[in-house]
This record gives structure tokens, C-alpha cells and sequence, in this order.
């Protein structure tokens, strides 16, 4: 059976990789490894003809492809008493595709969450001197007249501020995303060599928000290939590196 192949720009090995699969309707848990890296390879000859420039991470997922292939024919041993059966070779690439598939699913939500708060327009402050500049008026109304003006202006007052505070949190998410990639540069202008932890570059390690925040600018550094992130395994500690680009970025800018 042949699957149709969509050319068009994709962000990377694991972006085609994962609309191949789904593209094919195969279980990721069960890939038909076969099928998949012709389709992957055909993907690449078409670019190749086109004569689009293709990323080295497209040819080493290529050869990886090709690898687990190769495993796939020959003969797996079963379970018996002497040792448990080979792993899968397909395994370590099924993890890596539903991690990325986590990531991009993020980076999605905080994107929408982004373009979300640029579409709120905010309410201007509204005069309140109809309730506060004429105190001699007040003094001539009875105590029942004067408690409702007052519980009005009360009310009024906090909606102001309850205006105010959103106002001032909605800014705060446009310009927070360069103010933290900002702290990000000025982390590693300190010893630009240093492979930190991801945990070390977040502020407040008790906001989601905070960490979620780190965790995009993370991504869109790394898009711009100023910094290197490493996890070796799931959940596992993610190490991070300024890259050349980063670091001949700061000399220069010194």
C-alpha cells in the first residue's frame, strides 16, 4: 500500500516524521518501519530534486531510520529462562517522537495564549470626581443616602482596580518573552563555556507560569540556534549550552 507524500516546509526531522505517521494513519506505538523510511527517503529525494536546502538533522534521522530498518529484519529471540527478549528497536525513536510531540503541543498552547492577550483591548479609567470632588454635597444627604453613595463609589473603585491589575498583567505577558531570553543571554555572558540545567535558568521554580514562560524562550532560543538543549531521557534533567552563534554574538556586542 502507498502513501500520498505532501511536500512543504517542515520544522524539522521530527516534524515530517510525525505527519508521515499520522498522515499514514499507523499507530506510533507500532510504526511500519518499512514504509515509513521510503516514505521519509522519498521525501528527501523530491527536496533534493528541488533543489531545497535540506538541515544535517535530516539526514541523520535518514540514517537512523534506515538503522532501525535493518534491526527490524533480523530475528528477535523470545522470552525464556536464560534472558528476556530483545527490545523493539523501533522503542527509543517511539519516545523521542511523543516528546516531541509534547513539546510542539506547548509551544502551541503558549503561542495561542500569546496571540490571545495581544487581542484584549483594555477599558480606560473612568472619572470618578462625580463621587469625590463634591464633598459639601455628601453633607447634606441622610445617613441611608450616604451609606448607598458610598457602598457606589466603593464598588466603582474596585473595578477600577480589578481593570487596572489585568491591564497591567496583560502587558506584562507581551514583553516578558524577550525580558527572559534578555536573562537568558546575561546567564551565560557570565562563562559562556558552562553547560547549565534548564532548573537553573527559571526565576520562580514555583510558578507554572514562570516555568512555562523559560520553557518557550528556551525553544524559540534554540530556533534562532543560540542555544543547545540535551535531555538523555524522559523526564529526565535537561542540560543546556550557549552555542557559537550566542557566544560570538555577546564578543561582539562587548
Amino acid at each position: 500500500m502507498g502513501y500520498k507524500v505532501k511536500l512543504g516546509i517542515f520544522e524539522g526531522p521530527f516534524d515530517l516524521l510525525v505527519y508521515l505517521i499520522e498522515n499514514a494513519q499507523m499507530n506510533i506505538y507500532d510504526i511500519q518501519i518499512s514504509e515509513i523510511t521510503r516514505q521519509y527517503l522519498s521525501y528527501m529525494e523530491a527536496m533534493r530534486k528541488l533543489d531545497v536546502p535540506m538541515a544535517a538533522e535530516f539526514m541523520v534521522l535518514a540514517a537512523a531510520l534506515i538503522e532501525i530498518k535493518s534491526k527490524m529484519l533480523l530475528p528477535r529471540t523470545a522470552p525464556s529462562e536464560e534472558g528476556p527478549a530483545a527490545e523493539d528497536p523501533r522503542t527509543d525513536l517511539v519516545e523521542k517522537l511523543l516528546e516531541y510531540k509534547r513539546f510542539k503541543l506547548l509551544a502551541e498552547m503558549l503561542q495561542q495564549q500569546e496571540e490571545q492577550g495581544l487581542r484584549i483591548m483594555e477599558k480606560p479609567q473612568e472619572d470618578l470626581s462625580v463621587y469625590t470632588g463634591q464633598p459639601d454635597e455628601y453633607l447634606d444627604l441622610d445617613l441611608r443616602q450616604f451609606v448607598s453613595a458610598f457602598n457606589l463609589f466603593l464598588r466603582k473603585k474596585k473595578k477600577v482596580e480589578e481593570i487596572r491589575k489585568h491591564h497591567i498583567r496583560s502587558e506584562k505577558q507581551r514583553i516578558t518573552a524577550e525580558a527572559r531570553m534578555a536573562d537568558i543571554r546575561d546567564f551565560f555572558r557570565e562563562d559562556p563555556f558552562r553547560e547549565a540545567d534548564f532548573k537553573d535558568l527559571i526565576e520562580r521554580k514555583d510558578d507554572k507560569y514562570d516555568i512555562a514562560l523559560t520553557f518557550s524562550s528556551l525553544l524559540e532560543m534554540m530556533k534562532e540556534k543560540k542555544l543547545e538543549a540535551e535531555q538523555k531521557y524522559i523526564y529526565g534533567d535537561i542540560k543546556v549550552k550557549a552555542t557559537e552563534f550566542l557566544i560570538k554574538g555577546e564578543s561582539d556586542d562587548e
